[in-house]
């Protein structure tokens, strides 16, 4: 706990404000964002205030459970949980250790395993339906002071890259791929060398899948599922901090409602995906459709639209927009597909965006 994970540590300052997260772990406060199209133009992202902030994401889960324990939270270390089974009155934790299998009984369980774990198909629930997997690595830089985006089939097919400052002349460089993540980003080190952008690289590069669209179903007879094992993550970026934490939020005051009223049935249980539906549900599949979109661009429509956002300042009519925040993509990607000029290139290149107008997207 607190070691390195393959995490950007990118959250917004809702997010440092919404749950109290100590100054102390924030590497560099950001404001600006610079995008590139795959052949070099530029998009320039800037906003007075404070949009986010980097931090040590190893050091925040140390953090976390610290804040846990004080609250009352104790944890067992080097045992991993084999199965679970339910029973009529309480949930059943076998785990592994040191070669001997130990059992925990529990009125009832929260999932937040992560992504991958066997324990979403032990529990009879639908593995996730779409996942992408993040490559990252520590660098040297001396010449980045701001996140920079990069995009192209040739740096990251159907996503993209980033090279983002932490510490004084440190940084992350990562990037997000359905297949051989290793691989591009290795070609994206080579690249940001040959740029100057930077100077070395350290360790070795961390891969881990991110599930990119929420479980069909995150709750059962006694248990709950919560954060990237729900698939509770930003399928435009992979981020998942802030909507797990808003997610577990949710699942802690509905857990204290079920416990005091002892009714752990599936029905009661449901109520809690209802919540949190209601809260990220429509934002989650407006973002899905705009990763699908994305994906289905190659390079020279990227570029086209580069161009066209430019041209008429597309750009700027979302910044100054006051609803478009750091962290509700959504509707940033509305307003970017209403504009006419998008409308007609979309149309050009021909990519179907018949939800766009309607502003929902439903099952």
């Amino acid at each position: 706990m607190g070691g390195w994970v393959c995490c950007t540590g990118i959250i917004s300052q809702n997010c440092i404000n919404a749950f109290n997260i100590d100054s102390s772990l924030i590497q560099r406060n950001v404001n600006s964002a610079r995008v590139y199209s795959p052949s070099g133009k530029q998009i320039n992202l800037w906003r007075k205030e404070n949009q986010a902030a980097i931090i040590d994401r190893g050091q925040f889960d140390k953090y976390m459970a610290e804040r846990a324990q004080l609250a009352g939270a104790e944890y067992l270390f080097k045992k991993t949980v084999i199965d679970l089974t339910i029973e009529s009155d309480h949930i059943s934790v076998k785990t592994n250790s040191d070669d001997k299998r130990l059992e925990f009984k529990s009125r009832a369980a929260v999932i937040a395993v992560g992504f991958g774990s066997n324990l979403i198909k032990k529990l009879g629930l639908a593995p996730p339906a779409d996942f992408v997997i993040g490559a990252q690595i520590e660098v040297g830089s001396d010449h980045i002071s701001e996140i920079e985006v990069f995009t192209g089939n040739k740096v990251a097919p159907g996503f993209f890259a980033w090279l983002v400052p932490t510490l004084p002349h440190r940084g992350i460089a990562g990037l997000l791929s359905r297949k051989s993540p290793k691989e591009h980003l290795e070609k994206l080190l080579s690249l940001l060398e040959s740029m100057g952008k930077i100077n070395y690289n350290e360790g070795e590069i961390t891969c881990r899948g991110i599930t990119i669209k929420p479980l069909t179903k995150t709750y059962g007879q006694r248990f709950l599922v919560v954060g990237d094992a729900a698939g509770q993550v930003k399928p435009t970026t992979g981020g998942g901090i802030y909507f797990g934490l808003l997610s577990a939020r949710i699942a802690a005051r509905h857990l204290e409602k079920v416990l005091n009223e002892d009714n752990l049935s599936i029905k009661s249980m449901s109520s809690y995906q209802r919540e949190w539906k209601k809260d990220l549900g429509q934002e989650l599949k407006i973002c899905y459709w705009g990763r699908k979109l994305f994906e289905r661009l190659g390079d020279r429509n990227i570029d086209r639209i580069f161009d066209v956002t430019t041209a008429n300042a597309i750009d700027r009519v979302l910044l100054e927009a006051e609803d478009i925040s750091f962290d509700w993509h959504g509707k940033a990607i509305l307003k970017f597909a209403r504009e006419e000029a998008i409308t007609k290139s979309i149309k050009v290149i021909n990519i179907p965006f018949k939800f766009v107008k309607r502003g929902r997207f439903d099952d």
